[in-house]
C-alpha cells in the first residue's frame, strides 16, 4: 500500500518470507535519502485484507492520491469497510515475474481463487495445485503429517474426496523450496483456462445466460466455467456500453459469419460501466506501448467518457524493469540494510511490487554465492548422465551391462548426494540474505560448516570418483565394439541437452573437486583467523585437499585421454590415434608458407612423450618476419615439405570435418554465436549445435590451444547471472550465464535444460568499456573480436572480478602466434 509520500507497508506474511521481523514501512528513495514526513490535516483509518487473509490498519491523509476522490469529499468513511489487496492483470507468462516475494503473492491470489471456487479445474489439476501449495508452507511429504495437514486446512471445495490424490502428487514434490513450489504452482495455474478470469454475469439476445471476461488477448465469453468464444483485441474496433447493454464493434472480416456489432445485456448500467472500465485498462496495459494521455477537456459540452488508463503499460514496466534491474538487485555498493522494495505503478490497482534485498556486501557472501550458482550448473550437468543418457542407452541392447553399471552405479549416488548439497546451500544464502526461515535464530551468515559437514560426507563416495576414469575408458571401449553404440553416442552429443562433449560430463565430479578446493582458498584467504567461519573453512580445505590429492594422477592422465578421443571425432582416417603411451600438446590454426603465399592449415601436435625431444626443433632465426619459425621434424621432414602433413604430427583441413578455406577474413565470419543468428533482439533461436568445438572455432577465429590452455579452464568455470547488450542495442537482457569449455552458453533461468545460444571467446579480448562507448554502468566488463561487441553487467565487484579472471583465462592463454614453415634445405 502507497501513500504520497512515497511510502509502501508491506504484508505481514511478505516480511517473514523475506525475513524481517515486524511489519515495516519501507521508502523507494535512494539509500540515505529520508522521505518526507506525511501532509498534515485530517487522516484515515484503512483496513486493508491482505493476499493471506491477515487484516492491516493504515493511517492515510486524506490528500493520498491513492486515495478515491469520491470517498474523501463524499460521506464519512464507513467504520466497518475493509478494502482487499487483489492481484489486477495476471501476466500470462509467470517467468516475467522476476522475484521470489513476487511470486508468492501471485501464488497467495492463486491460492485464495482455488479455495473460493473461482479457478474451477477438474480434479487431477486441483491435487496438482494443491500439492504444491503444502509442499511450500510443510515442506517434504510425510505421510502422517500430510493426511493431518490436509484435513485440517482446506484449499478447494470437496477437499475431502481428493486427499489420496493429493498426497500421491505431494510425494513426489520431495525437495522442492518454497520458491519452486511457488514456481510450480503459478506454471500449472497458467494453462487453466480461468487463470487470472473474473466472471461478469450477461445475457445475449437470445436470453441465454453468459458470463463475460477479460483477459490478456481479448474479450472472452464462458457459458458456466467453458469459455465458448473470444474475440481478440486485434479483431475488435470498438468498446462501448449504452444503458444496461454492452456493445463489442468488430472490424470487418469476409470470413466471419459475426455481425458488425455484438450486443450483451447485463445487470445494471453500473454493471456495465465496469466492465467497459476493466476493458479499457486491460486493452491499454497489454497492448499499447506507452500510456494514453489524458483526454483534453472540451470547452462547452462533453460527450463520452474521459476515462482513461492511468499507470504504466506492460511494455512500459518491461522496460523499466530492465532498466533499472541491477540497481534494485545489485546493491552492492550500498551499505547493508534489512530490506528494501523496488515498486511500479500498475493502473487502477496502482502498486504493483517488484521486491528485492539490500544483500550482504561483504566479500565471503559473494563468494558463497558462487559456490550456490556453480553447483546448480554442476548438478544440471550431472542429470545430462544421470537422466538423458541413461534414458537413452538405459534399456538398448547396444550397451553393455559393464558399462551400464560403471557409470550409473558412480554417477546416482553422486548426483542424490549434490541435491542434498544443493538444498543446504540455497537454505544457508536465502538465511543470509534474510529471505526466509526468519524464526530460525543464529549466526548463519557462514558457509565453512555447510561445506566442511558435506565434504566430510563426500569422503566415502571417494571410491566413486576413482571409478570415473574407468568409466571413460569403458565407453571408449564399448563404442569401438559397437557401431550401433557409437551412434548412439554420436547422436546424443548432437542433442541441445548435451551442450558439450560427453566425455567432460563424465569427468566434470573430478573437476568440482577443484572448485571446491579454490572456494575454500578464497574464503581461508578472506577471512581473519579469528573469523568464526574461518576454523570450518580452514578444515574443509583440508579434507577437499586430501581428496584432490589421492585422484590428481587420474585426473590428468584421463584429461589427456579425453582430448585425444575428442581429437578422434574431429579427424577423419586417424584410428591409431588414442593409445595410452600418447600425448597431447597442441592444436591450433598456422599459416604455412609456400610458393602460393600464406595457406592456412590446422596442425596437431600429438606424440610420444619418449619421442618429443628427438622429433621436434623449432628455429626462431627468421629476423626479418614477425611470430615466425621454421618447423624440422626429424622423423617426417620430407612430408612436411608436401601439401598433406604427416598425420602422426599435424593435420589439415582435409582431415578436418568442415570445408577448407583459405582466407583468414571469410574464416573468421563463420562463428558459432547468436550473434550471428538473424535477429540480435532475442535468444529464441537456437545456435548451432556442435559448430563450436574447439577445432572448429580455432580454425575460425586462427588461433590454438594447448594441453595447459585446458588444464587451466577446467579449474575455471563460473556460472551466474549477468546482463548483456548488444553494441548498438539499448536496453539490457537478463540471462544465466555458463562459462566453461572456452565458451560462453545463455540460458533465460538456471532451471533450463540446455542452453539458447552460446558465444566461444577464443581469439576475443576482455576489457573495461571506454567513457566514449557511454556504458555509465557500474561492473560492466566488455567482450570485443573484431566488429563483434558485447557488454556485460556483474552484480557486484567481485562478481565483476571473478568473470574477468576466468575469461581471461581463455582468451589471453590461448595463443594466435602464426608459425610458417619455409622451404628450406635439411640441416641434416
Amino acid at each position: 500500500v502507497r501513500d504520497r509520500d512515497g511510502t509502501y507497508f508491506v504484508t505481514p506474511s511478505a516480511a517473514q518470507r523475506l525475513g524481517a521481523q515486524e511489519t515495516l514501512g519501507i521508502s523507494t528513495l535512494d539509500p540515505g535519502h529520508r522521505p518526507p514526513t506525511m501532509p498534515p490535516g485530517r487522516h484515515v483509518s484503512i483496513k486493508i485484507r491482505m493476499l493471506d487473509d491477515t487484516e492491516e490498519v493504515f493511517d492515510v491523509s486524506v490528500s493520498s492520491d491513492w486515495l478515491s476522490v469520491s470517498l474523501v469529499y463524499s460521506a464519512l468513511w464507513p467504520k466497518h469497510t475493509v478494502l482487499r489487496f487483489v492481484v489486477k492483470f495476471f501476466p500470462p507468462d509467470h517467468t516475467q515475474l522476476l522475484e521470489e516475494l513476487t511470486r508468492y503473492l501471485f501464488a497467495l491470489q492463486v491460492k485464495h481463487d482455488l479455495a473460493c471456487g473461482r479457478l474451477a479445474c477438474n480434479d487431477s489439476s486441483a491435487a496438482l495445485l494443491v500439492s504444491h501449495i503444502i509442499q511450500s508452507e510443510i515442506g517434504d511429504f510425510e505421510e502422517s503429517q500430510s493426511r493431518q495437514h490436509l484435513l485440517n486446512n482446506s484449499y478447494i471445495p470437496d477437499q475431502v474426496a481428493l486427499i489420496d490424490r493429493i498426497m500421491e502428487f505431494h510425494s513426489k514434490n520431495v525437495g522442492q523450496t518454497p520458491a519452486e513450489s511457488d514456481y510450480q504452482l503459478l506454471e500449472v495455474a497458467r494453462r487453466l483456462e480461468l487463470y487470472g478470469v473474473r466472471l461478469h454475469p450477461a445475457k445475449d439476445r437470445e436470453g441465454s445466460k453468459l458470463s463475460l471476461a477479460v483477459a490478456h488477448t481479448g474479450v472472452l465469453v464462458f457459458q458456466g466455467h467453458t469459455k465458448i468464444n473470444a474475440f481478440n483485441w486485434s479483431k475488435v474496433r470498438k468498446l462501448s456500453f449504452k444503458r444496461k447493454r454492452f456493445l463489442i464493434k468488430l472490424r470487418p472480416d469476409l470470413n466471419s459469419s459475426y455481425q458488425d456489432t455484438l450486443e450483451f445485456l447485463m445487470g445494471s448500467r453500473d454493471c456495465c460501466k465496469v466492465f467497459w472500465k476493466i476493458c479499457v485498462e486491460y486493452h491499454a496495459f497489454f497492448r499499447l506501448f506507452e500510456e494514453p494521455k489524458p483526454k483534453p477537456k472540451p470547452v462547452l459540452f462533453t460527450r463520452g467518457s474521459s476515462f482513461r488508463f492511468s499507470g504504466r503499460t506492460q511494455k512500459q514496466v518491461i522496460d523499466y524493469v530492465k532498466d533499472s534491474e541491477l540497481r534494485a538487485l545489485f546493491l552492492a555498493d550500498v551499505k547493508p540494510a534489512r530490506l528494501s522494495i523496488l515498486l511500479f505503478s500498475y493502473p487502477s490497482a496502482r502498486t504493483g511490487l517488484i521486491l528485492a534485498h539490500l544483500f550482504p556486501t561483504d566479500k565471503a557472501y559473494f563468494i558463497a554465492k558462487e559456490l550456490l550458482t556453480t553447483e546448480r550448473t554442476y548438478l544440471k550437468d550431472l542429470e545430462v548422465v544421470t537422466v538423458s543418457f541413461q534414458n537413452l542407452v538405459g534399456k538398448d541392447e547396444a550397451a553393455p551391462d559393464s558399462l551400464k553399471s560403471i557409470i550409473f552405479s558412480n554417477f546416482d549416488p553422486l548426483y542424490k548426494f549434490h541435491s542434498g548439497f544443493l538444498r543446504e546451500v540455497e537454505q544457508r544464502l536465502a538465511l543470509w540474505e534474510g529471505r526466509s526461515n526468519a524464526h530460525i535464530k543464529g549466526d548463519y551468515q557462514r558457509i565453512g560448516d555447510v561445506m566442511l559437514k558435506n565434504l566430510q560426507g563426500l569422503k566415502p563416495l571417494t571410491a566413486h570418483l576413482q571409478k570415473h576414469s574407468e568409466a571413460l575408458v569403458e565407453l571408449e571401449k564399448a563404442c569401438r565394439g559397437s557401431r550401433r553404440l557409437e551412434v548412439l553416442v554420436r547422436d546424443f552429443e548432437l542433442q541441445k541437452v548435451c551442450y558439450i562433449p560427453l566425455n567432460v560430463f563424465i569427468l566434470r565430479p573430478l573437476h568440482r573437486l577443484l572448485h571446491y578446493k579454490q572456494i575454500l582458498e578464497r574464503l581461508c584467504k578472506h577471512y581473519p583467523p579469528t573469523h568464526v567461519d574461518f576454523r570450518d573453512c580452514r578444515a574443509a580445505l583440508a579434507d577437499v585437499s586430501e581428496v584432490v590429492a589421492q585422484l590428481h594422477g587420474s585426473m590428468i592422465k584421463m584429461e589427456n585421454f579425453q582430448k585425444l578421443l575428442e581429437l578422434k571425432k574431429d579427424l577423419i582416417g586417424i584410428d591409431s590415434l588414442v593409445t595410452p603411451e600418447r600425448e597431447f600438446i597442441r592444436l591450433g590454426c598456422l599459416s604455412k608458407l609456400s610458393g602460393k603465399g600464406l595457406q592456412q592449415r590446422m596442425f596437431f601436435l600429438v606424440m610420444s612423450a619418449m619421442h618429443l625431444r628427438s622429433c621436434l626443433h623449432v628455429f626462431t632465426n627468421l629476423a626479418t618476419m614477425k611470430y615466425c619459425a621454421t618447423i624440422y621434424l626429424i622423423r617426417f621432414y620430407s612430408r612436411i615439405r608436401l601439401p598433406t602433413l604427416s598425420p602422426c604430427v599435424c593435420g589439415i583441413n582435409r582431415f578436418l570435418n568442415f570445408p577448407e578455406s583459405t582466407t583468414e577474413d571469410s574464416c573468421a565470419e563463420t562463428e558459432s554465436e547468436d550473434d550471428l543468428m538473424a535477429s540480435r533482439t532475442s535468444l529464441e533461436r537456437q545456435a548451432p549445435h556442435r559448430g563450436n568445438t574447439t577445432v572448429h572455432v580455432c580454425w575460425h577465429r586462427n588461433t590454438s590451444v594447448s594441453m595447459v590452455d585446458f588444464s587451466i579452464a577446467v579449474e575455471n568455470q563460473l556460472s551466474g547471472n549477468l546482463l548483456r547488450k548488444f553494441k548498438n542495442s539499448n536496453g539490457w537482457q537478463k540471462l544465466w550465464v555458463v562459462f566453461t569449455n572456452f565458451s560462453l552458453f545463455f540460458y533465460k533461468t538456471h532451471q533450463d535444460d540446455y542452453p539458447l545460444a552460446s558465444l566461444p571467446l577464443l581469439g576475443y579480448s576482455v576489457t573495461i568499456p571506454t567513457e566514449s562507448e557511454n556504458i555509465h554502468k557500474d561492473y560492466v566488463f566488455k567482450l570485443h573480436f573484431k566488429s563483434h561487441v558485447y557488454y556485460f553487467r556483474s552484480e557486484s565487484e567481485y562478481t565483476f572480478e571473478r568473470w574477468m579472471e576466468v575469461i581471461r583465462s581463455a582468451t589471453v592463454s590461448a595463443s594466435s602466434t602464426r608459425i610458417l614453415s619455409r622451404k628450406e634445405p635439411h640441416p641434416y
